[in-house]
């Protein structure tokens, strides 16, 4: 077994090597779970400043790098002592730092972009009739033309990654990654800049980011191989996003190098054992466990799924049996601490008390990785803006109010300025806030559409286009023209889904933000990424669920694989099993200590047979409910 820190170093050499000014060769490092990556490539970017940090100063260049999430960019950048020679960002303030100077390419390519929007708006109005989706495209044409209209009067565009970008010269992040991937593949100067401002390019999660822009980033680098070094880090069998790079492993270049961790610093070894098997169909990778690391525990529960199943009462006596098994009392009881990881986000909403809200905008393929992330637009408005003015009114903390109302439009420096008296301003704004908060009086929970509509009415806050169709809807749920014809009625699912969304009580956003942030007891695959926690229970239900492109049955054997996995399979496609076996290695992959899998299926005996065979699971690790 190789000494973890030997491999760390190793593994730093090698890094640094490659990033070298004089010969650059690109690099795809394999990292699986909890494999201590962000370690050794903290220990490359080290050795690389050692060498390179002055000449990167003296010549005003960058090492960039593209981390997930804004709490890994924060661990990067103090492990590298906030050195200004790495430009630390996620792949949205990366992607806007990229083209936010070139604010005449921005509007040429709006331009272009809402014109064909409005043609195919008006297209479609034309082939439809009056109805609930006809009003709906008159609205969106509206804002379109109207935005179209103003693009010549806007002197610089504005955007904000981490917020809900609402002003009338912003950009939303759809448009940022579409931009700067176009500018990318279209125009060579652009290629220069990103080469002369970073001649090195490291992303991390790479099969987790946006696909379109990764192909922009590779043909950058296949183009300019001599001058341009990009360095990839990622697992094809932890991603979890529809919109990631498939296939990253097959995309690379013989030429390149292809480092791999194989120690797992997270897990306990028997849940090492467990993901190699998992994985072991798929690619072959292989983890070891630390030497120091304890055996650990794992227990597949079987339980016959049927409608008179009650499994909130299911999971907590084996979240019991659990505590028994490991002899750890936070499995259960006052102390219980455990993480509950469902296969569909919808499972964990309706554990978590969130589904009205989540359900019907979780059914738009589109909304679905903003929803995740939080960053769909309409989300930061309420998450960011809301949500914390609310949750201060509640507490009584006029601070906190302050500092949210003075952003509030009643009180900008424009609407002061032309007022005979600010101060009235001031008051007026005060008394706006009281009126809302008298939609909780009597202990209310009022809808989110309510909310929505009276911060509209006050004009409290500055209201997202995306919600602009939804407020001009009459209060009537059903429209009788569109009812007669389901292609019309269903012709916007996204105004739809916010139209359903809003109707579900304020508390429920409140636990979504919690589930998002996880700070819920609840999460999937798709909310863990690089998270770990010392009891996990793994909830495998493909009734509940309610998919068809995952399977526990098929990959657990009780089902046959369809003719549609047998094609995909001979295609070299993606098959549901392969998709579950992913979901599979990334839940258990969490687990510190102790691991609890619960599967509802309604064939007991052929799952027990086939993992017995697949030497999964021992005899006394599956258990029979």
């Amino acid at each position: 077994m190789p000494d973890p820190a030997a491999q760390t170093t190793e593994l730093a050499d090698v890094m640094a090597n490659c990033l070298s000014l004089d010969n650059p060769r690109s690099l795809f490092l394999f990292a699986g779970a909890g494999s201590g990556k962000t370690r050794a490539v903290v220990e490359a970017m080290k050795k690389f400043r050692e060498k390179h940090g002055q000449s990167f100063r003296l010549s005003g260049r960058n090492v960039g790098v593209i981390t997930y999430t804004n709490a890994a960019c924060d661990e990067i950048k103090h492990r590298t002592y906030y050195d200004p020679i790495f430009s630390i960002s996620t792949i949205h303030s990366f992607a806007w730092e990229l083209i936010r100077s070139y604010h005449d390419d921005i509007r040429e390519w709006l331009d272009h972009n809402l014109t064909t929007q409005i043609s195919d708006l008006e297209e479609k109005q034309r082939k439809g009739r009056a109805g609930k989706a006809s009003a709906d495209r008159v609205v969106q044409i509206e804002k379109k033309k109207a935005r179209l209209a103003r693009l010549d009067t806007i002197k610089y565009f504005a955007y904000n990654p981490n917020g809900d970008n609402i002003g009338k010269n912003s950009l939303n992040h759809t448009e940022v990654i579409c931009i700067s991937t176009a500018f990318l593949a279209d125009k060579l100067l652009m290629q220069r800049i990103l080469i002369r401002k970073y001649p090195i390019l490291l992303v991390d999660e790479v099969q987790d980011t946006q696909k379109d822009l990764i192909d922009a980033f590779l043909a950058v680098q296949q183009e300019h191989s001599k001058e341009f070094c990009l360095a990839l880090f990622g697992d094809e069998m932890q991603r979890i996003y529809s919109d990631g790079k498939t296939g990253i492993a097959k995309a690379i270049p013989d030429d390149w190098a292809k480092p791999a961790i194989t120690i797992n610093h997270r897990c306990p070894k028997r849940i090492v054992r467990l993901i190699n098997t998992i994985r072991a169909e798929a690619d072959g990778q292989a983890q070891e466990p630390r030497e120091d690391a304890s055996e650990g525990f794992v227990r597949l529960f079987l339980v016959q799924d049927g409608d008179e199943t009650n499994k909130t009462a299911v999971e907590s006596e084996i979240a019991r049996r659990m505590a028994e098994v490991t002899s750890d009392n936070q499995w259960f009881g006052e102390n219980r601490e455990v993480k509950t990881l469902t296969l569909e986000h919808h499972m964990a909403a309706r554990r978590g008390g969130f589904s009205d809200f989540f359900e019907p905008l979780y059914q738009v393929a589109k909304f679905k990785t903003g929803l995740l992330d939080g960053t769909l637009s309409g989300i930061p408005f309420f998450a960011q803006k809301v949500l914390p003015l609310v949750t201060a009114l509640q507490s009584a903390d006029r601070f906190a109010v302050a500092r949210i109302v003075k952003k509030s439009p009643l009180v900008s420096a424009d609407t002061l300025k032309l007022s005979k008296s600010p101060m009235d301003e001031i008051h007026k704004a005060d008394d706006t806030v009281r009126s809302l908060f008298t939609l909780w009086d009597d202990d209310n929970d009022p809808s989110l559409i309510a909310v929505l509509k009276a911060i509209a009415a006050i004009g409290l806050l500055a209201i997202p286009d995306v919600f602009a169709p939804v407020i001009s809807r009459p209060d009537s749920a059903e429209d009788e023209s569109d009812a007669d014809d389901p292609a019309e009625s269903a012709h916007d699912p996204s105004i739809d889904a916010w139209d359903k969304a809003l109707t579900a009580p304020f508390s429920q956003l409140k636990s979504y933000v919690q589930y998002i942030s996880d700070e819920s007891p609840f999460g999937t695959h798709q909310g863990i990424k690089g998270l770990e926690y010392p009891r996990v229970m793994v909830i495998l239900d493909d009734n509940e669920a309610r998919g068809f492109m995952f399977s526990y049955d098929k990959l657990f054997g009780a089902k046959e694989p369809t003719s549609t996995d047998q094609r995909n399979l001979a295609d070299g496609k993606e098959t549901a099993v392969d998709r579950t076996r992913r979901l599979f290695y990334v839940t258990c992959s969490r687990t510190k200590n102790s691991l609890a899998i619960v599967a509802y299926t309604v064939e007991k005996e052929k799952v027990t047979t086939h993992l017995k065979n697949a030497g999964w699971f021992e005899d006394d690790e599956i258990i029979d409910i």
